[in-house]
C-alpha cells in the first residue's frame, strides 16, 4: 500500500485546512520545495500536491511552487485543483505531474474525464470528496445531490487510474480516517482506491492496510503536527510489520 504526504498549496505556502474551510489554514512551510524534498529524503515514494486557490479558482494559481517542487524531487507526484480543461492537463503533464486528479470535472463534465483518460492512459485520477455521504466540488464549497458509489460508478472502464476518496468532515481534524466508508467504495468498483482526510496516527494506517482492498492513503496534518512518526507509518504501508 502507498502512503501519499500531503502537501496542500495556498497563497504559495503549504498549509493543511480544517475541514476543506480556506478561512481556517495552519501554514506549516513557507518552502513548499523544501517540504518535499523533506517528505522524499525520508523515504517517500509518491507526493500528492493540491492546488487549494486553483480549486477554488477553477484554474492553476500555485504553479511557482508546483514548478519548484517537479524541479527538485525525483518521484512521481499526483496533483489536483483548478485542472479543469485538457489544455491544462497538458501543460501539467508536460512539466512533469505523473497523475492529475479531477474531481469538479468528474461531477460537472465527465465525458471530458473519459475523453482524458483515452488521451492519457494511466495518468489520470477521480477525486471524490465526500460530505455526509455526498459529492462536493468546488473546492468543497459547493454540495452536490450525487451520492459518491454513483460517481465512482460513472468512470467503470474509463481508465481511471485511481480513485482518492477524502472524507470532508475529517479532513484536517486528526478524528481518524474513515477507511470503512472508503473499503466500500473499493468493494463496490473496480478501480483502486486511495483513502484521505482526518488520519491520526500508525493505527489509521493500520486500520487502511487491514482493510485489505485499498491501494493507499494520505495523510497530512498528522505529520506537520509530530503526532505520527512518517518513518514508521511508511514501513506500515510497505508491510514491513508492526512498528
Amino acid at each position: 500500500m502507498t502512503l501519499y504526504p500531503a502537501i496542500d498549496l495556498k497563497d504559495g505556502n503549504c498549509v493543511r485546512l480544517f475541514k476543506g474551510d480556506m478561512d481556517a489554514a495552519t501554514v506549516f512551510n513557507d518552502d513548499p520545495a523544501a517540504q518535499a524534498e523533506a517528505f522524499v529524503q525520508a523515504g517517500c515514494p509518491w507526493l500528492h500536491l493540491v492546488d487549494l486557490n486553483g480549486a477554488f479558482a477553477g484554474e492553476p494559481v500555485n504553479a511557482a511552487p508546483v514548478e519548484a517542487i517537479l524541479s527538485r524531487v525525483d518521484v512521481p507526484v499526483q496533483l489536483g485543483g483548478g485542472i479543469r480543461d485538457i489544455a491544462t492537463m497538458e501543460r501539467w503533464l508536460a512539466a512533469g505531474i505523473s497523475r492529475l486528479i479531477l474531481g469538479t470535472l468528474a461531477v460537472k463534465n465527465p465525458a471530458l474525464v473519459k475523453e482524458a483518460c483515452h488521451l492519457f492512459p494511466g495518468k489520470i485520477a477521480v477525486g471524490i470528496d465526500a460530505k455526509g455521504g455526498m459529492v462536493a466540488v468546488e473546492g468543497w464549497a459547493e454540495a452536490s445531490e450525487l451520492e459518491v458509489t454513483e460517481l465512482a460508478r460513472q468512470f467503470e472502464d474509463a481508465g481511471v487510474a485511481a480513485i482518492i476518496h477524502t472524507d470532508i468532515d475529517r479532513d484536517g481534524t486528526l478524528t481518524g480516517v474513515n477507511a470503512e466508508a472508503s473499503s466500500a467504495l473499493a468493494e463496490a468498483v473496480s478501480i483502486p482506491v486511495i483513502a484521505s482526510g482526518g488520519v491520526k496516527d500508525l493505527e489509521d494506517i493500520r486500520r487502511v492496510v487491514a482493510a485489505g482492498n485499498l491501494e493507499g492513503v494520505i495523510t497530512g496534518r498528522a505529520i506537520y503536527d509530530g503526532g505520527m512518526d512518517l518513518h514508521a507509518a511508511l514501513k506500515i504501508a510497505a508491510g514491513e510489520g508492526e512498528c
